[in-house]
């Protein structure tokens, strides 16, 4: 991006001068080889929620060595940390997204699918590139501020077991965003811009129900058992009968995680772990008391008990609009990666071959996405981002690393993760959120704007409403990477030896075909 355009770009507010985000431009742009390191060798790690030990010590002894002060294990959660900058001025916080998802293990930079690892965890979303971002950003602005002898202060924090929607709902609990003015979340998309108001995603709770029966010989005796199975299975079946009479902005899903041991013995404990979603703190809360309820049915109808653990929890999500009208001007300003022939040809690879709709990464930024101009929403996915939206006023920026088009949480948004396409994405939004730390420093005016929407307006829709059990489910996803980890070790990124990941791979940049059967 031409310095030229930083200083052209539109604000929607005061904002620090074109000069000091000339700056911070040039800052990220010194970055281009570490981003890209950064955002290949998370990606290599392909660690899910709660097991981010390589990613966390990765990404803190960089921070370190650019002069921030690093807190491990926050809120209880081993892989949590912040890392801290700064003094005077206003508080700003910075976060994005480091975990990955079960079975999605892809070969970056082909466009078909091949798993590195059978059966694997991989990045099937993209959040290996959130972080390496947020540090680009930070350490850029940190240089100008400190240049420029600007007060204010960063927090830089990682989501954890967001797939599991399973920690900041406890960031806040335990009081991590206290002292916290502000919060600037990012995360990977093929779109980039950010937006305001009530946004359209699900609130969220994440709960498993565990049935407990008596055993006995399946063949020999079943009059002596009372199965714990029979329970889930009636408590699914009521599940869907019920779903008929649930509003249409509702989403509840489920997977049995114990269904007995073997068929000759009666199950005397069984397990089905629930999400129940919706639209406002209220809701969320009336679907969890239903679901309570069937499974207490169940339970009775089976001769059974049944207990239940909290997993999760995401709140429903609020962007903050003076926050968001300042990030979009940075974003109009920093406008989208240019992209090569051989950019657009892998994209088109990748969505012919997996039949998806052909369509070219975009050219331009869209417009800020507002209440008045978005659709109508009927519900959908979660972030936990929400718990953090409803503690200080936030919004997320999204970022165009990826491929349009993609199936979400699958092997097809992993296909591009490691590619110039989103080394590309990921340097254009530091820029973009440096340029926004900036203004955030420099202009009192928008820190106080933004609380005032945040207490006068957000607050007047909805109040926090969280369901949380004693303590983050941190065991989860413990028993996988102990299977996997030793296979998935040999395929980590050795940057000093390798200039980029798809080299150490082997892989030609852009494969345009599958191999032929």
């Amino acid at each position: 991006m031409a310095t030229a355009a930083v200083m052209a770009g539109p604000q929607a507010h005061a904002a620090a001068s074109p000069k000091l985000k000339a700056e911070a431009v040039a800052g990220v742009e010194a970055q281009k080889k570490d981003i890209q390191v950064m955002v290949d060798t998370v990606f290599s790690y392909a660690e899910p929620g709660f097991q981010e030990f390589r990613t966390m010590e990765y990404l803190t002894g960089i921070l370190e060595k650019n002069g921030f002060k690093v807190t491990k294990g926050v809120a209880g959660i081993p892989t949590a940390f912040t890392a801290t900058w700064g003094e005077g001025g206003p508080v700003l916080a910075l976060g994005s997204d480091v975990d990955d998802l079960l079975g999605t293990s892809q070969t970056p930079g082909l466009p078909y699918v091949k798993p590195m690892v059978e059966g694997a965890p991989g990045h099937g979303e993209g959040h290996n590139s959130g972080m390496p971002l947020v540090v680009a950003a930070a350490i850029a602005a940190k240089q100008v501020m400190e240049k420029n002898h600007i007060p204010g202060r960063l927090m830089i924090w990682p989501g954890i077991a967001e797939e599991l929607l399973a920690t900041k709902a406890y960031y806040v609990r335990e009081g991590m965003f206290k002292d916290v003015d502000l919060c600037i979340f990012n995360h990977v998309s093929s779109d980039f811009g950010t937006a305001y108001g009530e946004l359209g995603m699900n609130g969220m709770v994440s709960v498993e129900y565990t049935f407990k029966g008596k055993t006995a010989h399946a063949a020999g005796d079943p009059w002596d058992g009372f199965s714990a199975l029979d329970g889930v299975e009636i408590m699914d079946a009521a599940w869907n009968f019920r779903r008929e009479h649930l509003p249409v902005t509702q989403r509840s899903h489920y997977v049995i995680t114990n269904g007995g041991g073997q068929p000759n013995v009666v199950p005397d404990k069984a397990s089905v772990w629930y999400y129940f979603r919706e639209r406002s703190f209220g809701a969320v809360r009336n679907l969890y008391n239903t679901g309570n309820e069937i499974a207490q049915a169940a339970a009775k109808a089976t001769g059974t008990t049944v207990t239940s653990q909290i997993l999760g929890y995401a709140a429903p999500n609020f962007g903050n609009k003076p926050l968001a009208e300042a990030a979009y001007a940075n974003i109009k300003a920093v406008g989208m990666p240019k992209w090569t022939a051989d950019d657009q040809a892998f994209t088109k690879a990748v969505q012919t071959i997996n039949h998806r709709t052909v369509k070219p990464l975009s050219d331009k930024v869209g417009e800020l996405s507002s209440p008045e101009n978005r659709p109508r929403s009927i519900g959908g996915g979660s972030d936990d981002i929400g718990d953090i939206m409803w503690t200080v006023p936030t919004i997320t920026i999204r970022y165009p690393a990826n491929i349009p088009n993609m199936i979400g949480h699958n092997v097809l948004s992993a296909m591009a993760m490691a590619t110039p396409i989103a080394h590309k994405g990921v340097e254009a939004g530091a820029k973009a959120l440096a340029m926004t730390i900036l203004d955030v420093m420099t202009t009192p005016k928008l820190v106080a704007d933004a609380k005032a929407y945040f207490t006068d307006v957000q607050l007047k829709t909805d109040k926090y409403d969280p369901i949380l059990g004693p303590k983050a489910a941190t065991w989860l996803n413990e028993k996988t990477m102990k299977e996997y980890r030793p296979q998935m070790e040999k395929y980590y990124y050795d940057a000093a030896k390798y200039p980029t990941y798809l080299d150490q791979l082997g892989i030609k940049y852009p494969t345009l075909e599958a191999p032929k059967s």
